[in-house]
């Protein structure tokens, strides 16, 4: 007998201007045990979950369960300068972006005993130290996380959507989050879920064709009016390093015209998508920045320099801006079924969803949102999609590796998450199941933490995304680490030659102590000129030619934003000492020259006419500060 919720499901949706009213017409039809699911990232319907969750918060008689993953929220300030920083930015580039009544409950320890909250992927960084949201986080490959929502009984999915009316019809876009939503729906279709979908329209949201695009009688319920319509979350451009470029062009050489491409978002993505730009429209450079970074490489695999005459199709989890940048360098051109992109979801800054709003039909119909089943697996049409999938790269980032080839990408060894798994193991796994495929993990050899370098290579860690038995293709600033069916002893060596010098011979002492390399291995000389300066060095001439800016593809960040960026990083990275923090003041107080730039990066911050010892004391580390960044710019010139 079909349930009460899809017997519902048949006509026009009930039209809402009110969250809290829409809020009790779910409460009337699905009573009040609601176990309510919320697309990753973008797509959440904010006001309908904070509605429930208000309800659900004033009477204990309602069980509330939500299931989601990426809960995006302003990006939240660790000391007094990066509060000057961030709030006039934030205002700037979130306007009325609501908070999430649950993520506030969750960080504050007062989450109501009737109420829980799951997560399968984090925001990097932002739950670390809230312990109940660390022990009701789901470790899930993306590709699992329909079944497990199934399973866990969704009665309510409430997603942001885009409505479209063509002769009077009215038709709502999946738009961002087709990803588990479709897989959603088809169970529903069968009878293997019984749930209410609930649409809260947003103006911002690019209304995009294809699979996402659904009739009004697929939702209940829409929730659509002037209070409740927001800005989108407007994921800020990081800067790109020199150490990031240099990964990005190690990573372009492995990518083969006529291929496959998936990338992620960060600034090591945005590294690898200008290094292709720069080797399909500035061939020469690049083979010469290529050249000059590689000249300690030990051959271990076919490399790729020249321009993409056939083209790349995009596969990608994640539709990133850089993809649009990809296809007008006509990097990105080959079609696979009339896309040249099949993507599960998307994020980014605002340029990228107005340039998707402002595009015309057909660019945009060749932009094909889809499940995450699709793009992330191979069954399913598996022989359609091994034909269209040739010569695969799925590049992304991880946070260490270890020097048997593990891969360490979402969380700490005492069992912290910092972000998730997504679809990092769905890429590697399809890496091995396709026919000249490779899965590249991306990761710089070294970090800074609390004025220490600390390596990201190491020789064991007590977690682990990618075990090593599906260790294939590592990227480190220093070279490409070819791992795919290698003897450990020939994959320690690999790793080492990619690995910072300052922490080559101790690597190699834990590894010849285990066992694993001969005792009579020595690190050879070219790989002992694994350093910073070195990346300087090989890519000054790139910078030079203007080729390597902090942001290949524009920024929300003003140019005096721009400049604060390193300055607020090299305080971050002195913070964890307090005589370099000393120092940096102290040598702030003696400079008494600042630039017109300097000037107005000052006034930015409320720094330039000090009052009180701390605005002296922060006016004299922003002045050091400034320079070193200057210093550090002026790298190559």
């Amino acid at each position: 007998m079909e349930s009460a919720v899809n017997q519902r499901m048949t006509g026009a949706p009930a039209l809402f201007d009110n969250a809290d009213l829409l809020a009790e017409a779910i409460v009337r039809e699905v009573g009040t045990n609601i176990v309510l699911a919320l697309p990753l990232g973008l797509g959440k319907a904010i006001h309908v979950a904070n509605a429930l969750y208000a309800r659900a918060a004033a009477d204990r008689s309602i069980r509330l369960k939500i299931f989601t993953a990426l809960t995006l929220e302003r990006p939240q300030s660790r000391n007094e300068l990066e509060r000057r920083f961030i709030e006039p930015a934030m205002e700037r580039l979130f306007g009325a972006y609501p908070n999430f009544a649950y993520a506030n409950a969750l960080r504050e320890r007062r989450l109501p005993p009737n109420i829980e909250v799951s997560e399968f992927f984090f925001l990097a960084g932002r739950w670390l130290s809230v312990p109940v949201a660390q022990q009701s986080y789901i470790s899930a490959n993306y590709t699992h996380a329909a079944r497990y929502v199934v399973e866990r009984g969704v009665n309510v999915i409430a997603q942001l959507v885009a409505k479209h009316v063509v002769n009077g019809e009215k038709r709502y876009s999946l738009s961002c989050n087709t990803d588990i939503t479709l897989d959603l729906l088809k169970a529903r279709a069968v009878g293997q879920a019984s749930f209410m979908l609930i649409g809260q329209v947003n103006s911002e949201l690019p209304f995009m064709p294809g699979q996402g695009d659904i009739p009004a009688d697929t939702f209940s319920h829409i929730l659509e009016g002037p209070g409740v319509d927001f800005s989108l979350f407007a994921a800020p451009k990081q800067p790109v390093s020199l150490s990031e470029y240099a990964i990005g062009f190690h990573a372009a050489r492995l990518v083969a015209d006529g291929g496959t491409l998936q990338i992620g978002i960060g600034s090591e993505g945005d590294a690898v998508a200008q290094g292709l730009i720069l080797r399909h429209r500035e061939n020469a450079a690049f083979r010469d920045a290529v050249a000059r970074l590689t000249r300690n490489d030990m051959p271990q695999l076919r490399y790729e320099d020249g321009r993409f005459e056939i083209g790349l199709y995009g596969l990608s989890e994640m539709f990133v801006d850089t993809f649009l940048d990809l296809i007008k360098a006509g990097v990105v051109k080959r079609e696979v079924d009339g896309a040249l992109l099949h993507a599960a979801f998307f994020l980014g800054p605002k340029a990228f969803y107005r340039a998707l709003r402002e595009m015309n039909e057909m660019q945009l119909s060749r932009l094909q949102m889809t499940a995450i089943s699709f793009v992330n697996e191979l069954y399913g049409d598996e022989e359609v999609k091994r034909r269209a999938r040739v010569k695969a790269r799925f590049i992304n980032s991880g946070m260490m590796a270890t020097l048997l080839g593990a891969i360490v990408s979402d969380a700490l060894d005492d069992g912290r998450v910092v972000s998730g798994v997504g679809g990092q193991y769905n890429f590697v796994s399809q890496a091995f199941a396709l026919n000249n495929a490779r899965a590249v993990i991306t990761l710089k050899s070294v970090r800074e933490s609390g004025g220490k370098a600390i390596s990201n290579i190491r020789w064991s860690y007590g977690h682990e995304t990618i075990p090593r038995h599906l260790r294939d293709i590592v990227v480190s600033e220093y070279g490409v680490a070819d791992l795919r069916g290698k003897t450990d002893e020939d994959v320690i060596g690999a790793m080492l030659s990619i690995s910072d010098s300052r922490f080559q011979p101790e690597l190699l002492r834990q590894a010849k102590h285990a066992g694993k390399i001969p005792k009579s291995f020595e690190i050879p000389s070219a790989w002992r000129e694994n350093t910073a300066d070195r990346i300087e060095r090989a890519l000054a001439r790139t910078q030079e030619l203007g080729l390597l800016p902090p942001f290949p593809f524009g920024t929300d960040f003003t140019e005096t934003e721009q400049l604060l960026i390193p300055a607020l990083e090299t305080l971050k990275q002195a913070s964890g000492s307090s005589w370099r923090l000393f120092r940096l003041a102290l040598r702030g107080l003696l400079s008494r020259n600042i630039s017109d730039t300097g000037v107005a990066c000052l006034e930015r911050l409320g720094l330039a006419r000090p009052t009180g010892t701390s605005e002296r004391f922060y006016n004299a580390l922003l002045r050091a500060a400034l320079r070193q960044g200057a210093r550090v710019r002026d790298i190559g010139r």
